[in-house]
């Protein structure tokens, strides 16, 4: 278990998180983008490393096919713009897109509502100052969940941040 604290900005230097707080995420789980596992691997407290990371090694290249319309009347009355949903809604009319996946409603018009299954940071190169704040052995419940499910308080994970999901 690695405690971390971090900061995270654009490739332009503009702060996107900041994580001054120690907290902990599970080392070789699905906490941690697998490149700044590879940074952290092996060092203790006191660590810190300044890393570059391209959108290939950070949340993948912006994808526009993950991109559709829906009919408006398919979303619930109380809809707004970032709210997320965990796939399409029943039926819907782009059957092709991937159902695993969160979307965000991006617009809305009166006919139709935009998603985007993008996460929000596809594309985009970032810089990451990271500290490492503690160490120690995961228990064994932790080792078979593989994550300590602090994941959706950062965005330096491969899911949405906090918000709701429906």
């Amino acid at each position: 278990m690695l405690s971390l604290s971090w900061t995270l900005s654009d490739a332009q230097g503009q702060l996107i998180d900041e994580l001054s707080e120690p907290v902990e995420f599970f080392y070789g789980g699905s906490d941690l983008l697998p490149k700044v596992e590879e940074a952290l691997a092996g060092h203790e407290a006191g660590y810190e490393a300044h890393l570059h990371l391209e959108p290939e090694h950070a949340f993948g290249e912006y994808r526009s096919e993950l991109v559709c319309f829906e009919a408006r009347e398919l979303f619930p009355e109380q809809l707004e713009v970032g709210m997320h949903f965990e796939g399409l809604p029943p039926g819907s009319t782009t059957p092709d897109m991937p159902s695993d996946v969160l979307y965000a409603v991006t617009e809305i018009y009166p006919t139709h509502v935009v998603l985007d299954g993008n996460h929000p940071l596809a594309g985009m190169a970032l810089r990451l100052h990271v500290r490492v704040r503690d160490v120690r052995e995961a228990t064994p419940e932790e080792i078979e969940a593989g994550t300590l499910g602090t994941a959706g308080i950062t965005v330096l994970n491969t899911t949405l941040p906090d918000g709701p999901v429906h």
